[in-house]
């Protein structure tokens, strides 16, 4: 694993087989899909930044990069790509062996270009458009208000602000005229198109509307004082910003007993997408929108008024009877492919005890690279440290960046099946693209609108290769290579090119097993396999995902074990395999699996977070770790497994979502007795302090900020450690242990789940 690891912190890269099948049969006989989960722009300390434009192949246009064939006499590189033969420019003369330019650097496959070209151009100005729901309760609301002045406060000075809220009504609040509060108001119930919305924002009153042609920000059509109307600069707007938060009250719309709130976030954000589409196109703008309850009316309303109407459940879903999801869905990809189309994100913020509709939103957020949390109340501190995690640069800094173009480059026997992943096809077809699509497939080119360094895309690669050329050829050609491209607006406001140039030896043929083996990396191999899962169960109707998950395990077992046939003793899996079937175990009883006891809105949020996170992440919440603090020894790992609970022992969970904090039956008394505050019994309140100490540190670095749970054996908050455990121990076992606990359930557990695949795969 530690290998797999280094290439990760040289490049941003773990693929699941790091020595690749090299036919299209072996390639389908590995199950597990040939795949690289790439971090575009990870934060690397010593990466570094060239100040000059970068030397493309003249026919495939890949750059040049270490694996580059270079001759020196001639000032001539080959491309590993596609074996042309470019001539160097004139500024490389000085070049030779002992005078490299960085990017032939062999350490350096990763490495980022800055264009001195740019320069000029001032960088653009990040935009936040704030989209704030006011139908909700006083006391959420003055949570959010708190939390909104917050942020503004920690706004970068240049940045341009904007304000929509809604309710009833959407208001379009004119923050510009700073003599009075001044709001354009429309109505919620029926979609608003650009040219309506700038006719009644009285965009061309001074200056008369062009005649042809898009509106397209002060360039195109508009004049820089409409635009400073609605969107101000930070450091100029922070007064009329909070007098109009202070003044900010709940919808005052009446609402009978029997009835949900008129809410029309549809409405509210296909207006703040049109404002910010008119005027500042092509800029990194961010439409934040803060959501406290379901829409109700409006083209994107997910349930109707009348409380006798359930919000829709999964049930619902499967059985086609939720009667406005999918007008819902229709109209939020519409707005994810205008917002993708202008280059803009839509964060989401939502904060309810019930649904806001998370499911139907997923689309836009995904497509834009938008941020997602989902919390119970703008009072939790899931919300409010989240908020300021956005905003806060210090150590923990999220990093965002704009404006991406994700590009990929591959050798001729391999092509792209597409990207599970938040980014958006720019429809570019060619050569690498395979016929069989999975997420955003059917191009070369992916738009990401909004990145940050945590950032992880998932790309699925075919082998095209039908047959093996003869051994002596094999031997001097069996590398593959990859190169990915990211153009992105770093947040110093400049454009960069990151390259990341990667070369993977292929094996074929009967002695290949072996090779396959020692480059296998269960963990990426598990993480693949999560997030498509994920993505067959959305798009796949009547799909059985605990089938497939099972039959994949069955096969890999079958073809990289040990064993001899019939014989389920003699089986044995290499190290390289050996957690394997634990991971599959954890994804099969997995959040995202398992959307029994979830709400379809928990159960998109879960997917797209495990669909922008890296390896290390998403296996904590595939497989969430546990560590056990007692007296007789330090903190050490414990086994996923409900025989670690024991009366003396604190045990700390770490599920990515939630952090939790068990005291065994025995400590608990003790706290409750409060010997922690005696000073005889110092490391008794050392010990209880340990997992806290821990817990914050988890929580410091983590987005979304997770949920902390502190709880006691037997106390009812205990199920949440205890619906992660293997169910080693329940009602109907023997043998119990003392101050142990058991799990109620019918549920294998991994023991019998293990048996019966070592059965099943010597067959």
């Amino acid at each position: 694993m530690a290998e797999f690891m280094d290439l990760e912190a040289q490049d941003g890269v773990r693929m699941a087989w790091n020595v690749v099948p090299g036919t299209k049969q072996e390639g389908s006989n590995c199950v597990v899909p040939i795949s690289a989960i790439y971090t575009p722009i990870k934060h690397y300390p010593n990466l570094p930044v060239l100040p000059y434009a970068p030397l493309r192949c003249r026919t495939c246009r890949s750059i040049l990069n270490p694996f580059s064939i270079v001759d020196f006499a001639a000032k001539i590189w080959i491309c590993p790509f596609c074996f042309q033969r470019n001539h160097f420019p004139p500024h490389y003369a000085s070049i030779s062996d002992d005078n490299l330019p960085a990017e032939l650097f062999p350490q350096y496959t990763t490495i980022e270009y800055e264009s001195p070209g740019d320069k000029s151009s001032l960088p653009l100005p990040p935009v936040f458009m704030f989209v704030v729901d006011t139908c909700i309760i006083e006391e959420e609301m003055s949570y959010l208000k708190s939390a909104l002045s917050q942020a503004i406060d920690l706004l970068p000075d240049n940045s341009l602000v904007g304000l929509v809220t809604f309710g009833t009504l959407v208001h379009v609040h004119e923050l510009g005229f700073a003599q009075i509060p001044k709001t354009y108001v429309f109505k919620g119930s029926k979609d608003v198109s650009k040219d309506q919305l700038l006719d009644q924002l009285n965009f061309f009153l001074n200056k008369p509307k062009p005649t042809a042609g898009v509106i397209a920000g002060a360039r195109d059509g508009l004049s820089s004082d409409t635009i400073a109307r609605f969107l101000l600069p930070a450091s100029d707007c922070e007064f009329a910003l909070n007098s109009v938060l202070e003044e900010l009250q709940k919808d005052p719309w009446p609402i009978s007993p029997d009835q949900r709130a008129t809410r029309c976030t549809g409405t509210a954000l296909s207006i703040a997408a049109n404002l910010l589409g008119a005027c500042v196109p092509g800029s990194g703008a961010r439409i934040m929108a803060f959501v406290g309850g379901p829409s109700t009316d409006g083209p994107a309303a997910i349930v109707s008024k009348n409380l006798s109407e359930p919000i829709r459940s999964h049930k619902d879903l499967d059985k086609d009877s939720a009667p406005h999801y999918h007008k819902a869905v229709k109209f939020y990809d519409t707005l994810s492919k205008q917002l993708v189309h202008q280059g803009h994100v839509l964060d989401l913020f939502a904060c309810a005890l019930d649904q806001v509709g998370v499911a139907e939103l997923k689309v836009a957020v995904e497509k834009t690279g938008g941020l997602v949390v989902l919390a119970e109340s703008f009072g939790h501190s899931v919300f409010k440290d989240s908020l300021r995690r956005v905003f806060h640069s210090e150590d923990y800094d999220l990093g965002l960046c704009s404006n991406g173009i994700f590009e990929i480059n591959c050798s001729k026997d391999i092509k792209v099946q597409g990207i599970i992943g938040p980014c958006a096809s720019l429809e570019k077809k060619g050569p690498l693209c395979s016929d069989t699509v999975v997420g955003q497939g059917n191009t070369s080119a992916w738009k990401m609108c909004g990145l940050d360094k945590a950032t992880t895309l998932c790309l699925i690669f075919e082998i095209v290769k039908k047959d093996i050329p003869d051994a002596t050829i094999q031997s001097t050609s069996n590398q593959f290579y990859f190169q990915f491209l990211t153009y992105y607006q770093h947040n110093s406001g400049q454009m960069r090119l990151r390259v990341t140039t990667l070369s993977r030896r292929w094996v074929a043929g009967p002695g290949s097993i072996q090779d396959l083996i020692s480059g296998f990396d269960q963990e990426a191999a598990a993480v693949v396999m999560a997030r498509l899962v994920s993505f067959k169960m959305e798009i796949e109707a009547e799909f059985d995902p605990i089938r497939w998950l099972d039959k994949a395990l069955i096969h890999i077992c079958s073809r990289f074990g040990d064993y001899q046939k019939d014989s389920p003793s003699s089986f044995s899996l290499s190290p390289r395999f050996s957690i394997f079937p634990q991971f599959i175990f954890h994804l099969r009883r997995s959040q995202f699996v398992q959307v029994f006891n979830n709400s379809p809105d928990e159960t998109a949020y879960f997917r797209m977070i495990l669909n922008r996170e890296n390896v290390t992440n998403s296996v904590v919440m595939i497989q969430p770790s546990l560590i056990s603090y007692s007296f007789h020894s330090g903190p050490e790992p414990a086994l996923l497994d409900v025989a670690a609970i024991a009366a003396d022992r604190i045990l700390l969970l770490d599920s990515y979502f939630t952090v939790v904090i068990f005291h065994g039956a025995t400590i608990a008394q003790w706290r409750k007795a409060g010997y922690h505050n005696q000073p005889e019994h110092q490391a008794f309140a050392q010990l209880l302090q340990a997992p806290r100490d821990d817990a914050d540190a988890i929580m410091k670095e983590r987005f979304p900020v997770p949920r902390l749970v502190i709880c006691d054996q037997h106390g009812s908050q205990a199920r949440f450690l205890l619906a992660k455990l293997n169910p080693s121990a329940t009602y109907n076992s023997d043998a119990r242990i003392p101050g142990g606990d058991i799990i109620f359930t019918d549920d294998v557990s991994f023991e019998v789940f293990l048996d019966h695949l070592q059965r099943l795969a010597v067959q």
